[in-house]
Order: structure tokens, then sequence, then C-alpha cells
């Protein structure tokens, strides 16, 4: 069996990871088509580095249009001459959708699209474009399905890949702390996004929010975890910020070794300070408390703000049916702001607990491992054995 896949950002090259992994286990498959480091690591030999499709926003894509149409025709081909039994687009569905839509038009190449698009938080009439070229949905989310079902897909609900991602040991969190010199001490781990234009716009701002709690809690620790595709990005900002930082990176390390330091770092933190996105499941699944602050480019907010439906973006959030979470959004995102919300955090934050342990359990945690949910899901949507 021949699988085309294409991811386009490290949450997706995680997902993408894990369904190759369970794929691996049920059937003979070849891979090709465009990932990361942990796709690459289960057998892909990526087309082109995935970080050159890792843009998010209206306004932050227009620079980087022409190459990415150049990209979008050389991936569609590649899919056209592979001829693979199925293409899986995984998250990214501003380019997944469209490589789908190009190979939809010249072939009949079965279509797999993981990660339901948000249609319950705004744009709800993707759906319904999607269908035209999409066959069956994988979705994380438990309450996702019905949305895709009416829109005339296949979908069914996987899980999430973080439920079953290993958690640090009570000695691997103690070795990382004594490895990077950090003991005792109050622990902030600080998560400015994986995104080039994340990073630059929502660091500034977190660093001068540190400048402020680390004022008054001069014991207190900062770590912050990167991509390899960040790491320098990441080290330059913060070479000026309190907490005498540790820069957690995967450049040079074998994937493996990158995910227990990783791991590591979210089970040592306290307490942590995020980016909005998927990174707030990893730290629900680490037990790790969180404050969200998050902005988009000042067009980007306008457009966004008035097409939501929802009052929250945090997953935890939804997936709980709580607002357990605290959140700092948009105009509210300021060092201003988060300074007095990191505090509190840091003072008690027992009401996350609840909702962060109901998150695990709704997203399949105990259960069977989502990415053998998906590739199971796959093969039964390609009528072959082993589903």
């Amino acid at each position: 069996m021949r699988v085309f896949l294409v991811a386009g950002e490290a949450s997706g090259d995680r997902l993408g990871a894990a369904l190759m992994a369970g794929l691996k286990s049920l059937s003979s498959v070849e891979f090709q088509g465009v990932g990361g480091p942990l796709m690459e690591a289960e057998g892909l030999s990526s087309l082109y580095p995935m970080e050159e499709l890792s843009v998010m926003g209206l306004v932050e894509i227009l620079p980087r249009y022409p190459h990415l149409r150049r990209r979008l025709k050389q991936t569609a081909e590649a899919v056209l001459a592979a001829r693979p039994d199925v293409l899986v687009t995984i998250d990214s569905p501003d380019f997944g959708l469209r490589v789908a839509h190009l190979v939809k038009a010249e072939s009949d190449i079965r279509t797999v699209h993981y990660v339901a698009p948000s249609v319950w938080a705004w744009r709800e009439n993707r759906a319904r474009k999607m269908a035209r070229v999409i066959d069956q949905v994988l979705a994380l989310l438990p309450f996702e399905p019905p949305y895709m079902e009416a829109a005339g897909m296949a979908c069914d609900f996987v899980g999430h890949p973080v439920v079953s991602e290993p958690q640090a040991t009570g000695a691997e969190r103690q070795a990382f702390r004594a490895r990077h010199g950090i003991g005792a001490a109050p622990l902030l781990l600080v998560l400015p996004g994986s995104r080039k234009g994340e990073v630059a716009r929502l660091g500034p701002r977190f660093g001068a929010a540190l400048g402020t709690v680390c004022a008054a809690r001069p014991d207190l620790r900062v770590c912050v975890p990167t991509t390899a595709a960040r790491a320098a990005q990441v080290r330059a900002l913060v070479a000026d910020w309190p907490g005498d930082p540790v820069v957690i990176s995967s450049e040079g390390m074998p994937a493996e070794a990158a995910r227990a330091e990783k791991a590591a770092a979210f089970g040592a933190a306290d307490r942590a300070l995020a980016a909005s996105g998927t990174v707030s499941l990893e730290l629900a699944a680490a037990d790790t408390p969180m404050l969200i602050a998050y902005d988009a480019s000042p067009v980007t907010r306008f457009i966004i703000a008035r097409m939501l439906k929802i009052d929250t973006l945090t997953l935890v959030n939804l997936v709980s049916e709580t607002r357990a979470v605290p959140e700092l959004l948009g105009h509210d995102c300021r060092a201003e702001k988060i300074a007095p919300a990191l505090e509190t955090l840091l003072n008690g934050a027992e009401a996350q607990r609840a909702a962060m342990e109901l998150t695990m359990q709704r997203l399949g945690r105990d259960g069977e491992a989502p990415g053998l949910r998906a590739a199971r899901a796959v093969l039964r949507g390609l009528g072959r054995v082993g589903a």
C-alpha cells in the first residue's frame, strides 16, 4: 500500500508520525510526502522542508504566497505521479485542501483529511467546500463527526495523540531539573508558539511580563521549549529575559531523545505561559496548569473576531466544557495584563486540574492509541484487511 502524506507544521508532524506508526503495525506500507522530523523518523523522506509551509494568519501569508503556490503545484504533481492508494492531508487546511483539490481535479485518488476544521468555531461553510475534495475526515475531538457527516463526508473520531504520548516519570523530572541547574526552584514554561511570526509577535510581550513577575519572585526559573527551526530565533529573544532561561530544542538530537527532553520539561514545570494551540493539550497531559495568551496581526485579529462563534480558543476549555484555563486574547494579550494573571496562576491553579483530567478522558486516555485508531479508520475507508 502506498500512502502520500502532507503535513505543514509541528502539530501535524506529530499526528502524521503516529498515523504512520499505526499503519506500519497493521499493513505493509510505503510513504511519500511532506513532513517534519517525527514523520521522517517513521520512514518519510520529505519532498522539501516542512517548515516552509508553517505560516498562519490572513495577512501573514501574503508575502509567502508566491512561494507557497509553487510548493502547492509541486506537491500536487508529486501526488499524481506517485498514484498512491490514499492522500492524507494533515491539519494546515489552507494548504492541504488545495493540494486535495488539484489532485481530485486530475484523478480519483482517495483523500483523507486528518483534523476536522473547526467549523464549530468559525467559517462553518468550510465543511461543505471540503466535501467536494475530501472523502473521509479523521477527527481529534469527540463532538466533531456530526458536523463533517452533515456536510457529506465520512468522519471517524480517532482521539488525540497527546493522550498516548509518554509522560516523564518523577525520576526523569528530577533529572531534568538537576541537569539544567534548576533544583527545587519554581519553574515556569514559556511557549510563544512554533511559527516564526508568533514568536516574533508574542515573545517580547511574554518577556516584558516576566520582567514584572520575576522582580517579585527572584527565585522563579524560566524554561522555553522550542523546535529546531525556531531555536536560533528563541535564543536571541530570551537573551535579556529574567529567570535565567533554559532553551530546550531538538537541535542535533535523535527524535526519541528530543521527545523525552520535552516531556521532562513539561513534567518538571510548575506552571506555563503559552500561545493558543495544541500545546494546551500537551500541558494538560503533563498536568501543568497554564495561562494562554495570544494575538494575531491587527488585520487578522479584526477579521477573525467578527467570525468567531465561541468564547474561548483553548482546547482544554472546549473539550472539558469549562472555562477553567484563563486566556488573554487579542487586545488583552499585553504584558501589563499577562503579569498579574501569571501571579494569580502561580499562587494556585487547582480548578484547572479537574478540567485537564476530564479533557484527557474525553480525548481517549487509557483507550487504544489514537494513531492506531486513525490507521484503522484509513484502512477501513480503503476496504483493507486490518481495519
